[in-house]
């Protein structure tokens, strides 16, 4: 008996496992409760948007003139537009481009800003500084003005509206990304790559990237709402999405159109206005409490 007790106390006396970065960015991220509840309703709103105009009765392009701007009711939620169309139909709709373009704009950035930042930082010398001073040239210029340029020149498509807004956002990631390799690059490990004879491409890559996953997780989470703010801007300026297909800034454009002093026809405003505004917050709730779970000074605290 003296023996089982003392293996048993022996048992308890033993050090518990220490607990993976991952998990404890998981508890901090779940004691955010505007980051869970932005997280819970954005799943609703991407669910809704791929499944709502499938299960709609309406097709978003189907016209009705006998029903033009018909305020909200049982038969249409959010009421038609000037054509007759469903216009929560062609909200759900909108929303997946809207969130399409969002996603690949900010992988468009990240893509850039990620192997800029890391090249520079690790090179070092003139190629950073010739680098970085490029970054600088470039901050200097009106963003949205080279969009609309190339927008302008090239003509109206998604794959352009991709290219051209992510283009304008990887500045920031790689000023980033630079900042902290030139932290990273003189750890121990990376002199041991070196001298093993690892090729630098596969150390920036394979070594240093992977350990700068959650300030890229947290930047990309905060520039998704920005560039779908400068697509809705686009759009309502008639340089973004082109019909047939549609937007919520392209929406919000077409329900400004209609409003006249005699009809204000608000719900062609409100509810696309609605949905953008309501992504937007949840996304920036979404980046706060991952910032707050992914930060390494926050995580000595725990």
């Amino acid at each position: 008996m003296e023996m089982m007790s003392a293996s048993v106390e022996s048992w308890g006396d033993r050090p518990r496992p220490a607990r993976g970065l991952l998990a404890d960015a998981w508890r901090d991220f779940r004691r955010n409760r505007a980051a869970v509840a932005g997280a819970a309703v954005l799943a609703v709103v991407v669910l809704s948007a791929w499944v709502g105009p499938v299960a709609s009765p309406y097709r978003f392009d189907e016209q009705e003139l006998a029903e033009q701007l018909e305020p909200p009711s049982l038969k249409h939620p959010f009421g038609t537009d000037i054509a007759g169309r469903d216009l929560l139909t062609r909200v759900l709709f909108g929303g997946r481009v809207s969130l399409l373009v969002g996603l690949a704009g900010t992988l468009v950035s990240l893509v850039i800003g990620v192997t800029w930042g890391a090249v520079a930082g690790y090179a070092g010398g003139r190629i950073d500084n010739y680098m970085m001073r490029f970054v600088d040239l470039l901050y200097s210029l009106p963003f949205m003005f080279f969009v609309i340029l190339l927008v302008t020149l090239f003509g109206r498509s998604l794959l352009l509206l991709f290219v051209a807004l992510g283009a304008v956002q990887w500045l920031t990631m790689s000023r980033i990304v630079r900042g902290q390799i030139l932290t990273l690059k003189t750890q121990p490990f990376v002199e041991a790559a070196r001298a093993l004879g690892v090729r630098n491409r596969r150390i920036v890559f394979n070594h240093l990237v992977p350990n700068l996953l959650g300030p890229v997780i947290v930047y990309a989470t905060l520039t998704v709402p920005v560039i779908m703010l400068e697509e809705a801007f686009l759009s309502f300026l008639g340089l973004g999405v082109s019909p047939p297909a549609t937007s919520w800034g392209l929406l919000a454009a077409e329900g400004a159109a209609s409003i006249s002093i005699v009809r204000t026809n608000w719900w062609l405003i409100v509810f696309p206005g609605a949905a953008l505004s309501l992504t937007l917050l949840c996304l920036n709730f979404l980046g706060d409490g991952l910032r707050d779970g992914l930060d390494p000074r926050h995580a000595r605290r725990r």
